[in-house]
């Protein structure tokens, strides 16, 4: 059976943000960051919504099998809420661990295309309904506005698990993140298909 991708409404927003903190509970980055429990459940839904909650407003939030798995991909020239990242990470991050988180976003911000493109801040499934192709399904869905724009697409990879899927869909790394005891996370890009 065909994988079905459909928009997310406004309506959707809070499976869409259920769906990622459900992706994310062993994700290597997130769990470094959060690594209590009660804390990341807290945590996560505020930050995937500052992170990539902003695709509501372009209609690039998207879901596969109707919530099974959601992506948030950010139009060229949108970023990230960085005010309420900033206020969610000075709710949720003790003091001493400031600085190296603090140091970690940052080399996000620097392997950052600095030219206009497509970026996947968050896509994920529920853990019940991996290995069925619907990362896949969800990345050719908005490739292919990508290459219908002529833009690159950029991602970081939290879980190198996930490299293997974005290569095939013509990403390439193109660097490293890491900072203190994190784990790597993976910045990778994919120039547009004609």
């Amino acid at each position: 059976m065909e994988t079905s991708v459909t928009t997310a409404a406004a309506a959707d927003r809070e499976r869409v943000m259920q769906t990622i903190m459900l992706g994310f509970v062993a994700d290597p980055i997130a769990r470094w960051v959060w690594p209590d429990p009660d804390t990341y459940l807290t945590a996560m839904p505020k930050f995937a919504a500052a992170f990539g909650g902003r695709s509501f407003d372009h209609q690039t939030a998207y879901l596969a099998d109707d919530g099974k798995a959601a992506a948030m991909w950010l139009p060229p020239e949108i970023e990230p809420d960085s005010d309420a990242i900033e206020a969610v990470m000075a709710e949720t991050i003790p003091l001493e661990r400031g600085e190296e988180i603090e140091d970690f976003f940052g080399q996000m911000d620097e392997h950052h295309p600095d030219r206009p493109c497509w970026y996947l801040p968050l896509i994920a499934a529920d853990p019940a309904f991996t290995g069925r192709g619907l990362g896949a399904a969800l990345m050719k869905h908005a490739l292919g506005r990508c290459d219908e724009d002529g833009l690159m697409a950029y991602l970081e990879s939290s879980n190198p698990r996930n490299i293997t899927l974005y290569e095939r869909h013509g990403f390439e790394v193109v660097g490293e993140i890491q900072a203190g005891a994190s784990p790597v996370m993976t910045p990778m890009v994919r120039m547009p298909r004609t």
